[in-house]
């Protein structure tokens, strides 16, 4: 599977970008508390528990992400044993068929030899 289709990589470079951009915006909040004389306890925890929410709010879109990419997979992978399968009973159905048309052939050798030699 190719790293441009693979669920899993896809999830793991969305999951990067979403956390750089959760910590420039936190950055950028702290550099304004900073300028603010140094910030306020209140801001502060304000922005503590907006930093656990999101944290939170990130995990279960993650979570839910890497479930469906579960789901994606198992399905594709149930396609190609499928695939796999049909492919052994063509290989199968294959020998089978050329076994079946050699004996006839031999058959029919055989019974040109036996006229051959009466």
């Amino acid at each position: 599977m190719s790293v441009a289709h693979d669920p899993s990589a896809a999830a793991e470079q969305a999951r990067a970008r979403l956390h750089e951009e959760i910590e420039r915006v936190r950055t950028g909040v702290e550099e304004m508390l900073a300028e603010q004389e140094g910030g306020d306890a209140d801001l502060q925890r304000e922005l503590d528990a907006i930093r656990e929410e999101t944290r939170a709010y990130v995990k279960k879109r993650v979570r839910k992400s890497e479930k469906r990419a579960d789901k994606r997979i198992a399905k594709l992978e149930r396609r190609l044993d499928a695939f796999e399968q049909d492919r052994k009973y063509a290989e199968w159905r294959i020998h089978t068929n050329t076994e079946a048309m050699l004996d006839g052939l031999l058959r029919e050798v055989r019974a040109i030899a036996d006229l051959l030699t009466r």
